[in-house]
């Protein structure tokens, strides 16, 4: 069996050329790729089959509500580039390119492709930017999501100040069985936020703040069959995803005690809703604070809407919109939302291209 599937290859050159007219018909560049994949077990994409493969990608992405702006995906190859040196530089010209100011841009750098019995390397980070967890006297000052990484991190030689808003090092493995590199993420490449609240002056004094790209880097971009694990990607943030989740899930920042308690809430029961009351002025606060700075964030109540304009062109294209519900509905206001109150296709686990949950070494 060749290391890479040609029937996968053959139903992406397919699509590709159905999809783009201006390539003309596929059967040439069938033939080329089924020779080359029997040859060398796998083959090598054209920068255009590339950058289509990578938005097509996006496009499946079951679990994202911004899929309205997939063709807008600017996609970096650098698939000849295997060392984690050159991998970690251009992973910060990434955040710098993709940080753009504030006005956020879609992008993904993809780099080598697994081989024949050469695997590419891996970045270690699940985010291109995270923040560090320290575990302190039992308690974890930080964000407990990356202590593992940050421990690793302290264990090759990263010198962390123990804040609770330090920017994890990016850890590169370039091979299985080789010890990890650590960067430390140079400060033009972290745009961060500083939050605040248009109402209440005593917010700003809790010192939150939170960086503005999210690139998520611990997934693997697949097209045609060919895998490229190293494949960092990003779009901008929805509010809920800061204020509803990292700043407020218990095993995270935990922050709705703090917030509701400065309102002066009534925390004895959960049925004076206080976590709600507390949940919504910190989503509050997270938007305010990305707009007074400039910085693209989307609300939960416009993406919804432009979420369903993407199914709606998607349909009148005659293609499915496969879609987890349980991921586009947002964790605030749910049912206040469009995308609430209606099913969706089914997510085919098969489809491709996709961004894949990376196998291991």
């Amino acid at each position: 069996m060749p290391f890479t599937d040609p029937d996968r290859a053959a139903d992406f050159i397919r699509q590709f050329h159905r999809e783009q007219p201006a390539a003309g018909a596929p059967e040439s560049r069938l033939r080329a790729v089924r020779e080359e994949i029997g040859r060398t077990g796998s083959y090598r994409h054209t920068p255009a089959e590339l950058a289509y493969g990578a938005k097509l990608a996006w496009r499946n992405a079951a679990r994202c509500i911004g899929r309205l702006y997939w063709r807008s995906l600017v996609v970096r190859d650098l698939r000849h580039l295997s060392a984690a040196d050159d991998i970690a530089a251009e992973c910060f010209e990434h955040l710098r390119l993709a940080g753009n100011g504030g006005r956020i841009r879609p992008v993904v750098s993809v780099f080598a492709p697994d081989l024949p019995g050469r695997p590419a390397a891996r970045i270690l980070n699940q985010q291109l930017v995270r923040y560090a967890g320290h575990r302190v006297d039992g308690a974890v000052i930080g964000d407990p999501a990356g202590a593992a990484l940050a421990a690793r991190a302290r264990e090759l030689g990263w010198k962390c100040a123990e804040d609770r808003f330090e920017a994890l090092p990016l850890l590169i493995q370039e091979r299985p069985d080789e010890r990890p590199h650590w960067y430390g993420l140079p400060d033009d490449t972290t745009l961060e936020v500083p939050l605040s609240h248009p109402d209440h002056a005593w917010f700003a004094e809790l010192g939150l703040r939170w960086y503005a790209v999210p690139a998520i880097s611990d997934m693997t971009l697949e097209i045609g069959g060919v895998r490229y694990p190293t494949a960092p990607f990003n779009g901008w943030y929805l509010g809920t995803e800061i204020g509803a989740r990292n700043l407020a899930d218990a095993d995270r920042y935990d922050m709705l005690g703090t917030v509701a308690e400065r309102l002066g809430l009534d925390t004895s029961s959960d049925r004076t809703l206080w976590r709600d009351r507390a949940l919504v002025e910190l989503n509050l606060a997270v938007l305010h604070s990305f707009q007074e700075a400039g910085v693209t964030i989307a609300d939960h109540h416009t993406e919804s809407e432009r979420f369903l304009r993407h199914v709606a062109q998607e349909r009148r294209l005659g293609r499915p919109t496969p879609a987890d519900w349980s991921w586009i509905v947002p964790p605030v206001s749910g049912g206040l939302t469009a995308v609430y109150h209606r099913y969706y296709d089914p997510v085919d686990p098969e489809q491709r291209p996709a961004f894949l949950a990376r196998e291991p070494w």
